[in-house]
């Protein structure tokens, strides 16, 4: 099967929480016997902040940002492709690329996959004119990142044929324990991109904690926090590479993860950061929201809070033997249970059955 992706970006994390997503998912999708060609915008400085060469499992093609550059890969996809999948969140003609998919002809499997599904449904339901509306019920699946039950019927309720979550997981090969890098030893650290529908929830769950515990260090990781008012127990160190995020769990005490706004209300949505984390052996706190208990079981595996009050008191709480032992939990549980070869066989069945379904209504 040959299969051409629209995504923000593949070679590149900057600005682009997705990609280890999309590299752990199509490196295993690859590795059953699928085609991948990748097809991302020169946009946003990521070329010139590419942390990965193009890899072996994947052909890169990377399209200028203009309307012309767009339409170009797309043509060339739609001669090439069996299935065209467009992500959300490319970041340059979302909205032309998706109509322009969804009215493809029906012999490609015309897939949407959306990696911030909370987003778009919020989008989607205070606008009653949104282009998705029109989109969606055109495409022959809608996958998602996260999201459950919640996001699969809100998906429904706007017309999709059919949904299905296709969680975060870990790929064992980039993210494994790695030894500690005094740059990032601290009590608790962070790695988040600063985006305005996470913010309020890092001061409260973070931050705050930082100036209400000013014996115990913090590390900010990731870009946007420069200007941002903070404790003197806490050092930024911005924009951290893929290369070096085994080094950045590994080396705190404990690492914190902080869903967005949608995400929590959604709930069944772990970031990345949660797999990338426990891959790399770190003990995690996470904010709470529903479904936690699907992939881990709290205070066993991982320490949930409900609050900035209850990170600092699992923080205050905790010893380095407790937390190596959480983590060591933690990581066997999802070694064990969610990975990216996992993930890649539930795509491959899916689209078995896509498969059959366009067949027989042809």
């Amino acid at each position: 099967m040959k299969i051409s992706f629209f995504g923000s970006s593949l070679v590149s994390s900057y600005w682009n929480g997705a990609a280890t997503y999309y590299r752990g998912m199509l490196k295993e999708i690859a590795a059953l016997g699928h085609e991948v060609t990748f097809y991302e915008p020169d946009a946003f400085g990521r070329q010139a902040h590419r942390d990965i060469d193009d890899p072996d499992w994947a052909r890169v093609v990377i399209f200028p940002a203009t309307p012309d550059g767009w339409r170009r890969s797309l043509d060339a996809a739609v001669q090439s492709a069996d299935m065209l999948i467009k992500a959300s969140g490319v970041g340059v003609f979302d909205l032309e690329l998706e109509n322009a998919v969804a009215a493809l002809p029906s012999r490609l499997i015309r897939i949407y996959w959306d990696v911030d599904a909370p987003a778009t449904l919020e989008a989607m339901e205070s606008d009653p004119q949104h282009h998705l509306r029109r989109a969606i019920p055109c495409y022959d699946m809608v996958l998602t990142y996260g999201g459950g039950d919640g996001v699969v019927s809100a998906y429904r309720s706007m017309g999709a044929r059919h949904c299905v979550p296709i969680y975060n997981a870990l790929d064992p090969a980039t993210h494994f324990p790695a030894p500690a890098n005094a740059r990032f030893a601290c009590d608790l650290s962070l790695l988040a991109n600063r985006l305005p529908d996470r913010e309020t929830r890092v001061d409260h769950f973070f931050l705050d904690v930082a100036r209400h515990l000013p014996g115990k260090s913090f590390v900010l990781g990731g870009s946007g926090w420069d200007d941002k008012d903070a404790s003197a127990n806490v050092r930024k160190v911005g924009h951290v590479g893929t290369a070096d995020h085994n080094a950045f769990f590994g080396s705190a005490l404990a690492t914190l993860n902080v869903n967005r706004d949608s995400m929590a209300r959604y709930g069944f949505s772990p970031p990345t950061r949660v797999f990338e984390a426990i891959g790399a052996g770190a003990c995690l706190i996470t904010d709470q929201w529903a479904g936690i208990d699907h992939f881990l079981e709290p205070g066993r595996e991982v320490l949930v809070a409900a609050d900035g009050a209850e990170v600092a008191e699992h923080l205050a709480a905790l010893d380095p033997e407790q937390a190596r032992s959480i983590a060591r939990r933690a990581r066997a549980r999802i070694l064990s249970q969610h990975t990216y070869r996992q993930r890649a066989r539930q795509f491959n069945d899916l689209f078995v059955a896509s498969s059959s379904r366009i067949e027989a209504a042809e």
